[in-house]
C-alpha cells in the first residue's frame, strides 16, 4: 500500500481548504474528492467483501478514524464489528418444457438464477410453473396475487415493481393502493423472493423490465452472477426458495407464447384486484451448483461521545456503506469495479462529517453521542446494516435516528434538495429546515417509482423501527439548463451503475458534495441537540415497530 501515505497527505492538505468562506464548519471538496480517489483507487481492487480489497479498505477507514482521534465504535475496544456472512459463487441450468418442446435458458443472456441456500448442489426437475402476476400479498389493499393457489414445489414467475392500478376518476395511478407513482417494498424483488419462500415455492423468476425496475438487465448481471454473500444462519438459509432467479422480457415472452398465452395481456390482469394465478402448463427443470466460503466481513465504527452526561448514552448513526463489486477475472480488459460513485464518494463524506464533528469547538460539540458507522455488504442485499439492526453495538432503544449517505453530488451546487420518502418522519422537517438555511427547496424524490427508500441502508434501521433519513442532492443545478441534473443521473444509470466505468471522472469536483455535506451536518446536529427524538409520523408503516420497541 505505498500509495496510501502520500494520498492521505492529500487530504490533509486539502480539508484546509473550506467549502465556502462563510460555513461555520471545516468541510472541504478538496478532501472528499481526494478519499474519494483513494477508496475507488485500482489498489482497492473495487472493495468487495471478503477479499484483499476488504482487508485495505478497513484498515484505512480504522486509520482514518484513528487519525481524527476518534473513540472505537465497538464497546469491545475496537473499531470493528464482525459480521459472519457466507459468500456462494452459483453456476446454475434452468430449462422449461411445454408439452413435447423444450425451452432452453441460457445464463446471463436469458436468466440469472443464483440461490442464497448454503448447498454446494440443488437439482429441480419438472417443477409446475405458475405466473403469480406481480407476487403480492397486501391485506390492506385488499391484493393477492396467490389467491386459491398452492405453489409449494412450483416455479413462480411475476413481475417487477408494483401493480399500476389506475384511479378510473383520474385515469392516474391511484396514489391510495401501493403508494401511487411511488415504488412500495411490495414492488422490490428483496419482498417478492421473501413471499415466494413464505408461500413454499421452490423458485421464484422475476421478469425484468428496465422501466419497473429503474435499472438496465446489465445491473443484474454484474451484481448477482458473481459471488454473492448472505449473513450465516445455523439452518443453512433453507427459507429461501432454491433459486431467485430473473428471466429477460424476451425470455419470459418466449416461455408464454409456448405455453399459449398472451403476456401482455396477462401482465394487464395482473394490475387488476381480479387477477388469479395462471398455470402456464410448464415444467421447469434447474440445477445450482455452487462454491461456498465462510468470511468473516466487517463494519467499522468510530464514535464521537456526546458532552450532556444524561443524552451521551443516545446515539446518532450516520452510516455509509465501505464496499463494492470487487474485481471480475471473467472479463477482458479493466477487471475491477472501482465504485467511485457507489460509495467510495459516500464513505469519503462520512469521512469529512467526522472530521467537521471532532473539529467543532467544544461549546458546539454535540450533546447525544455520534457513530460513525461505514458498513459491508450492501450491494448483496444490505446485509452489513441488517447485521447491524439485528446485532446492534448500542441498544436501538437508545439510537435516536440513523442518517445515511449512499453517493454523493460530484459536481456543482445545487438550490434543491430531495428527501427520499418525504414525509416519513420529523427528520424531514428537520431536513427541509436545514436546507432553508443554505438558501435551498427541499422536495420530495422526483423518481419515486425507482424505490430508492428500499435500495440504501437506512431501510434497515426502517425496518427495525429507528427513524431513518436519506436526502439526496436535487436536481437543479446553479448556473445550468433544469435538465441538467437529470441527464447527469439518467447517464450514469444506462452507462456507469455497476459497471467498471464507475471511476473518478476528470469534471469530478465535489463542490456539490461539500455543500451536502454540510447539510447533513446540521440536520445531524439538530438531532444530536434536540431534547425530542425524531418520530414517524402517523399512518407510516414502521411507526408501529418503533412504539412496541419504546415501550418495552
Amino acid at each position: 500500500m505505498r500509495i496510501l501515505p502520500l494520498l492521505a497527505s492529500s487530504v490533509l492538505v486539502a480539508a484546509s481548504a473550506l467549502a465556502a468562506p462563510d460555513s461555520p464548519f471545516q468541510i472541504s471538496a478538496p478532501s472528499i474528492l481526494a478519499r474519494t480517489k483513494i477508496l475507488a483507487s485500482d489498489e482497492f481492487e473495487g472493495r468487495g467483501p471478503g477479499t484483499p480489497g476488504e482487508e485495505k479498505t478497513v484498515d484505512y477507514l480504522v486509520g482514518e478514524f484513528k487519525r481524527l482521534s476518534l473513540a472505537p465504535g465497538n464497546p469491545d475496544g475496537t473499531y470493528i464489528q464482525k459480521v459472519a456472512l457466507v459468500g456462494i459463487t452459483s453456476k446454475p441450468t434452468l430449462q422449461f418444457t411445454v408439452g413435447q418442446q423444450t425451452l432452453p435458458m441460457e445464463p446471463i443472456n436469458d436468466f440469472v438464477g443464483p440461490t442464497s441456500r448454503v448447498q454446494p448442489h440443488i437439482a429441480m426437475k419438472d417443477s409446475d410453473v405458475v405466473f403469480v402476476g406481480y407476487g403480492i400479498v397486501a391485506p390492506e389493499f385488499g391484493w393477492d396475487d396467490y389467491k386459491g393457489v398452492d405453489v409449494r414445489g412450483k416455479t413462480v414467475v411475476m413481475l417487477i415493481n408494483d401493480p399500476p392500478v389506475i384511479d378510473p376518476k383520474t385515469g392516474k395511478l391511484d396514489p391510495k393502493i401501493f403508494g401511487g407513482d411511488a415504488m412500495t417494498y411490495y414492488g422490490r424483488w428483496t419482498y417478492k423472493y421473501e413471499i415466494a419462500a413464505e408461500k413454499g415455492a421452490i423458485a421464484c423468476l422475476i421478469v425484468h423490465e428496465t422501466g419497473p425496475a429503474a435499472y438496465p438487465f446489465g445491473v443484474v448481471v454484474t451484481s448477482r452472477t458473481r459471488e454473492n454473500f448472505e449473513i450465516r444462519t445455523p439452518d443453512g438459509n433453507a427459507g429461501h426458495v432454491a433459486m431467485e432467479g430473473w428471466l429477460t422480457l424476451e425470455a419470459a415472452k418466449r416461455l408464454f407464447t409456448a405455453a399459449g398465452r398472451d403476456f401482455d395481456a396477462l401482465k394487464k390482469f395482473a394490475a387488476t384486484r381480479d387477477f388469479r394465478p395462471a398455470d402456464l402448463g410448464a415444467k421447469a427443470s434447474f440445477t445450482i451448483d455452487s462454491t461456498l466460503r465462510n468470511v468473516d466481513s466487517r463494519n467499522v465504527a468510530a464514535v464521537l461521545p456526546g458532552t450532556d452526561p444524561k443524552l451521551r448514552s443516545e446515539y446518532l448513526i450516520y452510516t455509509a456503506h465501505w464496499d463494492h463489486l470487487g474485481r471480475d477475472n471473467r472479463l477482458k480488459g479493466d477487471q475491477i469495479y472501482n465504485g467511485a460513485a457507489d460509495n467510495a464518494a459516500g464513505v469519503a463524506v462520512l469521512l469529512e462529517l467526522a472530521q467537521a464533528c471532532r473539529a467543532l469547538p467544544l461549546a458546539q460539540q454535540p450533546r447525544r453521542s455520534i457513530l460513525f458507522l461505514s458498513v459491508t455488504a450492501e450491494e448483496k442485499g444490505l446485509l452489513g446494516s441488517r447485521y447491524y439492526a439485528q446485532n446492534p453495538l448500542y441498544p436501538l432503544t437508545q439510537t435516536v435516528a440513523n442518517i445515511n449517505m449512499d453517493g454523493a453530488n460530484q459536481f456543482g451546487p445545487t438550490s434543491d434538495m430531495e428527501t427520499i420518502g418525504f414525509g416519513a418522519s420529523s427528520l424531514d422537517d428537520l431536513g427541509a429546515a436545514a436546507a432553508k438555511s443554505q438558501g435551498r427547496d427541499m422536495k420530495p424524490d422526483s423518481h419515486p417509482e425507482r424505490g430508492s427508500y428500499y435500495r440504501s441502508d437506512h431501510f434497515e434501521f426502517a425496518k427495525v423501527g429507528v427513524p431513518a433519513y436519506y436526502a439526496k442532492s436535487g436536481r437543479l443545478f446553479i448556473g445550468q439548463t433544469t435538465d441538467y441534473g437529470e441527464k447527469l443521473i439518467n447517464d450514469y444509470i444506462a452507462h456507469d451503475y455497476h459497471q467498471v466505468s464507475d471511476e473518478v471522472k476528470p469534471n469530478w469536483t465535489f463542490e456539490g458534495a461539500a455543500q451536502d455535506t454540510e447539510f447533513l451536518l446540521q440536520v445531524g446536529l439538530r438531532v444530536a441537540n434536540d431534547p425530542q427524538w425524531p418520530e414517524w409520523k402517523p399512518g407510516n408503516e414502521f411507526k408501529a415497530r418503533r412504539d412496541a420497541m419504546l415501550k418495552k
